[in-house]
């Protein structure tokens, strides 16, 4: 929770900006969302003791911006030939305004900012720029996404770009970062085939990286090598932790496979077979990054580093991040449970 009144008035916009967005039945309501959302988000990102936010958020305002004005210009050439306050399903008009909001939820091929805007934050905001703000932008455009080569460019861009991207990646922010990228193509393909399963999946996608975050936090952990350097005496919170990104990746036994089972079994139902097939690989291969995150603590006789080791005492955050933990790994079971039972 905010701890002054400045944080807790530019949260409470911010979550004020996002539901104007949503709930808007134009354009220029859902815009103006955009706007408030924005000029909220940016002095959250500001922190005194690290010198990397200004330029985070000054890269991230540039951004935002460019999408928020071309949104806008598109909005007015589009009224030129039709009403502002109708949700027209022209191709062309879907294509122009979705753009910028595609820029804006960091769907590749125009995701160049994210992964340095995330290297200069928190890991606080770094929860809020991969869940929250994702929000508006993800559900204008499915407003407007449609079966065609756009929506499938994107689709595929996305989910190959965060694969490849995070491969010989160190920095656990970059790595968090393209994952977020692949699992936006995978909420995009989610769109295409229900109204209702892309928010599923972000629901249990935004649970799980912030219960990764959660635990990584404490720790002042920034880069895979410094996943060593947590005490040995800490080995819940390592196995939570590890089970925590394997669940993130999409491994059958955690609930991080329950989104991805729906989406295969709908777009195959839909004959999207090929696009499937190609998701699919791709998650193998995101999964192999986290796995070589965890590999080496998995096996039985592994080095351990005897400086800089962190012991991390805060009982009411550690039952916090193990609650939060064992949702990911007992949810797929437990769901599985319901549905037999009734």
């Amino acid at each position: 929770m905010p701890n002054n009144s400045t944080k807790i008035l530019l949260s409470t916009t911010l979550m004020t900006g996002i539901l104007i967005a949503i709930s808007s039945n134009s354009w220029f309501g859902a815009w103006m969302g955009l706007e408030i959302n924005l000029l909220s988000f940016i002095p959250l990102m500001l922190t005194y003791n690290n010198v990397y936010t200004t330029e985070a958020s000054m890269k991230y305002f540039i951004v935002q911006a460019l999408a928020s004005s071309t949104l806008l210009f598109m909005m007015v050439m589009s009224s030129l030939s039709e009403s502002i306050f109708s949700l027209s399903k022209d191709t062309f008009v879907s294509i122009t305004i979705m753009t910028p909001l595609m820029m804006k939820s960091g769907a590749a091929p125009l995701h160049w900012w994210f992964p340095s805007v995330m290297e200069g934050l928190s890991w606080n905001n770094c929860i809020l720029l991969m869940t929250v703000q994702s929000v508006a932008p993800l559900m204008l455009i499915s407003y407007q996404l449609n079966i065609n080569l756009f929506s499938a460019t994107f689709i595929m861009m996305s989910v190959i770009t965060g694969s490849i991207g995070g491969f010989n990646q160190t920095s656990l922010r970059k790595i968090m970062t393209y994952s977020s990228i692949n699992h936006t193509g995978w909420m995009l393909s989610a769109m295409l085939v229900s109204e209702n399963l892309w928010i599923m999946y972000f629901t249990i996608y935004s649970m799980l990286t912030t219960t990764v975050v959660a635990i990584i936090k404490p720790f002042n952990t920034s880069f895979v090598n410094q996943v060593m350097m947590i005490n040995e005496k800490m080995k819940l919170m390592k196995f939570m932790m590890f089970m925590s990104l394997l669940s993130l990746g999409g491994l059958p036994p955690f609930l991080g496979f329950l989104p991805k089972w729906m989406v295969i079994q709908s777009m195959m139902m839909n004959n999207m077979g090929l696009m499937m097939t190609i998701m699919v690989i791709m998650s193998i291969v995101t999964l192999y990054y986290y796995l070589r995150m965890c590999y080496s603590s998995f096996m039985i006789l592994h080095d351990e580093v005897k400086w800089a080791k962190k012991t991390f005492t805060n009982n009411k955050k550690n039952t916090r991040s193990t609650t939060l933990a064992s949702v990911s790994m007992l949810g797929l079971t437990l769901c599985t449970m319901a549905f037999n039972v009734s």
